[in-house]
């Protein structure tokens, strides 16, 4: 190979170099280029000694690169276990989510929240069954803005039990100039959970309501 064949192919090796090698390999084809470079370099016209620095820390940012690329790979190693640790923990267990529907076990008083902007004179929550059908209202009459929790027995207006399953929970506030829908923050248990890839955040499957993300859970319950 010329001199000048060498140092060409030396000169594109960041460009053109295939980003399907293995980086070891890489690393050692850059560095025989350059050795080439050296030993087929005319004896009468030597290689400035700037253009030879220059390679040389074309060769060094390679080094780089690769030591930058290893250490990425570490943290997301570390950040994928640490998920892993908080998925086994989560599994199970109840969280607090905002949604509008719950599944309920009616043998037991329901609890949930909802959040009030400004305070009320009026606050009242709408309970449907799965089909859509009003079945329920839970009254709270006047309320401070906040948090505010709110009951209900599993019972239908006319005092009957209910079956067990999925329910809505619609929150609503009196105002002067009318009425006003408001966000509900209702539990849900935690079925399993589905580890984020290259990175990706981890998403819990909830009985019931399917998935929600992590940073969408208000509570961490037992």
């Amino acid at each position: 190979m010329s001199v000048s064949g060498v140092s060409s192919a030396l000169d594109q090796y960041q460009i053109k170099q295939d980003t399907t090698q293995n980086k070891e390999l890489g690393k050692n084809q850059f560095l025989e280029l350059l050795v080439a470079q050296l030993n087929n370099q005319n004896p009468l016209e030597p290689q400035e000694n700037g253009e030879f620095i220059a390679q040389l820390a074309q060769f060094s940012q390679v080094e780089g690169i690769e030591q930058l690329n290893s250490s990425m790979e570490s943290l997301l190693s570390g950040y994928q276990s640490s998920q892993a640790l908080q998925a086994s923990s989560l599994v199970g267990r109840k969280v607090i989510i905002p949604t509008e529907k719950a599944v309920v076990d009616t043998s037991e008083t329901f609890k949930g929240s909802l959040v009030l902007p400004v305070t009320s004179s009026n606050v009242y929550v709408n309970v449907y069954d799965s089909a859509g059908k009003a079945v329920s209202r839970v009254n709270l009459g006047q309320q401070s803005a906040g948090n505010v929790s709110f009951m209900w027995d599993g019972k239908d207006s006319s005092g009957n039990l209910l079956p067990p399953g999925t329910y809505k929970f619609e929150a609503q506030a009196t105002y002067a100039d009318g009425t006003k829908g408001l966000y509900t923050l209702l539990p849900a248990n935690v079925d399993s959970v589905t580890l984020g890839q290259n990175g990706g955040e981890l998403m819990l499957n909830l009985a019931g309501l399917g998935s929600v993300a992590l940073s969408q859970v208000q509570i961490i319950g037992q």
